[in-house]
């Protein structure tokens, strides 16, 4: 790797570092910043990186940037934020995600010419999952309800996991005839048996945890490397038995979450001892210095030479993507719900396409689809385009919606968006 290259990403850590706080309330955000000094440093500007020059790095920083985001997520993720009676997480999952992957293969089949039906589906899948941290804004601004901030940061906390299942199945579909595993053997190893490496490597970690923690023999320091070891474990060890390691990895935070949870706070132990957020603070953190590197490495390596020879095409289904299919699943799903049509549009607009969705496109890039040259092309601007829209209209939005929020209420106390008026607590 190019040592310039290093040298400019360190120094647009200590920059971004320095400017952070400042930044989040304007419509620079931090993958917008990263995205563009990677399409700097890229074969469009100083041509620093380049994939064929350093194929191993842009692989191996995406997938360890998501193995740690899905683990820490699906850790995060409280079963009352999906049994209460406030309905946005389940419906946005159980109707908007599936209806959103069904609208994205259907957009596909006349833009993106050439592509088989599998491929075509491929599309729609790895465009579905949303990444709460391009439009940060929108579910951070106090002003927006706790309802849609909670159900927007549930939501992107599950369905990229969700989506995971959806990702395996079709790309073993698409690759039949090709050399590659069958849907019948990917779904035992993928979905089989990675969900039972998942489970187990979680449950041991917080057992192991729990146990330690009961005895004080557990410092916080190293609580946090035990906690960063277990998606580390279970993703080598799916992938060693060629399974997933990121649905082992999701799976994992779901254990790891659950069994910590239930941690008793009795025999001195501390109420935060059992929160998973303590323990996986450090992994956390990791991982999103890891994504906002992966987007500056998007940048250089992937959308740069993307933009190069770019299509009406891909931009149209981009657009589409980013609304349309994202917005009319979103429509349906709050049918009945008695949700305003402010409302719904502002949940329906903030579903930025991130982290994941990269990786699920590189991972089908790399399969050698006959059609993963377009398939690549139609995710790298999808999400280039998420970055510099969501990213810029989140302040702005936030702030109009919050208001409008403010102003109904005094009129309409009772209003459905304000079920949560009391549940401003952090998730």
């Amino acid at each position: 790797m190019n040592g310039w290259a290093v040298v400019i990403a360190g120094s647009v850590i200590v920059g971004y570092g320095v400017l952070s706080r400042r930044l989040s309330t304007t419509v620079v955000s931090g993958p917008l910043v990263f995205m563009l000094v990677g399409l700097g440093i890229g074969p469009l500007g100083l041509d620093l990186l380049d994939r064929a020059r350093d194929p191993e790095v842009t692989r191996t920083l995406l997938e360890s940037a998501l193995v740690l985001t899905l683990f820490t997520d699906a850790a995060g993720i409280r079963a009352r934020d999906l049994r209460r009676e406030e309905f946005l997480p389940l419906r946005l999952l159980a109707v908007g995600l599936p209806v959103t992957m069904a609208l994205g293969w259907l957009a596909a089949w006349p833009l993106l010419t050439g592509l088989s039906v599998w491929e075509l589906a491929l599309v729609g899948i790895i465009l579905a999952p949303t990444d709460a941290a391009l439009g940060k804004q929108a579910v951070s601004d106090k002003r927006v309800p706790a309802l849609v901030r909670g159900g927007l940061t549930v939501e992107s906390g599950l369905n990229d996991g969700l989506a995971l299942p959806f990702f395996v199945l079709t790309l073993a579909a698409a690759g039949g005839g090709h050399g590659h595993p069958g849907v019948a053997e990917t779904f035992l190893r993928a979905l089989l048996l990675s969900g039972a490496i998942g489970i187990a490597a979680g449950w041991t970690g917080a057992s192991l945890l729990r146990w330690s923690l009961a005895r004080g023999w557990s410092s916080s320091d190293w609580r946090q490397f035990l906690a960063l070891a277990v998606p580390v474990i279970a993703y080598a060890l799916c992938v060693l038995t060629e399974g997933s390691g990121f649905i082992g990895a999701w799976v994992a935070g779901l254990a790891f979450g659950v069994l910590l949870r239930r941690m008793p706070t009795d025999r001195g132990l501390r109420t935060e001892d059992g929160d998973p957020a303590q323990s996986t603070r450090f992994t956390e953190r990791l991982g999103l210095l890891l994504a906002s590197l992966s987007f500056l490495v998007f940048g250089a390596v992937i959308l740069g030479p993307v933009l190069q020879h770019l299509t009406w095409r891909i931009v149209v289904y981009a657009l589409i993507s980013l609304t349309v299919a994202r917005m009319l699943p979103v429509a349906l799903s709050l049918l009945g719900t008695g949700l305003r049509p402010a409302s719904v549009a502002y949940i329906g607009w903030f579903g930025p396409r991130g982290l994941a969705s990269l990786v699920f496109g590189l991972l089908a890039f790399e399969e050698h689809l006959p059609g993963g040259a377009s398939l690549g092309d139609a995710v790298a601007v999808t999400v280039g385009l998420s970055i510099l829209l969501h990213g810029a209209t989140a302040p702005f939005l936030g702030g109009r919606y919050g208001d409008w929020f403010a102003r109904t209420l005094r009129v309409e106390p009772d209003m459905r968006e304000n079920a949560l008026a009391h549940d401003d607590a952090p998730r």
